[in-house]
């Protein structure tokens, strides 16, 4: 079986198992991935995901398997253009992207094409300092497909995505050094840092490292972060003041300068609705 999926715990362990083609990536890869992403998801016991290439392959993914000849071709643009909402719903990269719970990716060789951009769609990756990402799709006459280079320009900025987009290498030490790889090891010793990583994540309250991630992912999409998952501040806080009578006369409240405000922000203030909610969600992410 290409992929290859076992339990430690409570992290699974998801591996790219092709090592006579050094994991390159193929349709079984697709199929496997749309059949145990959502079966991972729904498991309550499971609470983090390390994805990794079969170390027999000597590589994390070689990428696309170009000794198909059916690879990155089709029968008609209009098949091309019919299958694109299928497409959507069974890609391998949106399942990891869009995946509930923290996905660790341990790249023990070469990441090429494909096998580098799933990657990218990881929360967090351990490097060996044997590792390498290339994204060859530009001298072969093609882009990134999924997004690729916009992907690594979220982790490295524009400059570092475009040098990789153009087919420049980044090694495991150049990764960790530019923060797209956030853990760097030696080869041998790259699952054991995984899974000491995942272990870690899997020992937090599962709910809370879950809206972790979702307000990191969602808010960084959002001009304002005042407004990610977690903050919970009212709108009622951002209304325009509203000024009473009392408020405008010049002579009300001299007394107290203190209480001349009260009247221009009815309600609660912004830091006891800040307040409410954090403790709403401090007990709703201790729930397990």
């Amino acid at each position: 079986m290409p992929l290859v999926c076992e339990k430690r715990g409570h992290v699974a362990i998801v591996t790219l198992s092709r090592p006579e083609a050094r994991n390159a990536w193929c349709q079984e890869y697709n199929e496997r991935f749309v059949e145990i992403m959502p079966a991972l998801e729904e498991d309550r016991d499971v609470r983090c995901v390390v994805l990794t290439g079969d170390p027999a392959g000597k590589a994390f993914s070689a990428g696309a398997d170009l000794k198909n000849p059916r690879t990155h071709t089709h029968e008609s643009v209009a098949d091309f253009i019919e299958e694109i909402p299928t497409r959507r719903r069974q890609s391998a990269i949106a399942l990891v992207s869009d995946f509930a719970k923290p996905i660790v990716a341990a790249v023990n060789g070469y990441a090429i094409g494909i096998g580098c951009i799933v990657t990218y769609c990881c929360d967090m990756i351990v490097a060996s300092e044997a590792a390498e990402w290339r994204l060859p799709q530009s001298g072969l006459g093609i882009i990134p497909a999924q997004a690729g280079s916009v992907r690594l320009a979220r982790w490295v900025g524009r400059g570092m995505a475009m040098r990789a987009a153009y087919g420049f290498p980044i090694t495991g030490e150049e990764a960790f050094r530019i923060g797209l790889a956030q853990f760097l090891t030696k080869p041998e010793a790259l699952m054991d840092k995984a899974m000491e990583v995942a272990n870690h994540i899997a020992s937090l309250p599962p709910l809370a490292a879950r809206l972790t991630k979702e307000s990191l992912r969602s808010g960084s999409r959002l001009r304002c972060p005042t407004r990610c998952l977690g903050i919970c501040i009212d709108s009622r806080c951002w209304r325009r003041p509203r000024i009473s009578k009392k408020a405008t006369d010049p002579g009300a409240n001299a007394a107290n300068p203190r209480s001349r405000g009260a009247e221009r922000w009815p309600g609660r203030s912004m830091g006891s609705w800040f307040w409410t909610s954090a403790r709403s969600i401090k007990g709703l992410t201790r729930r397990c």
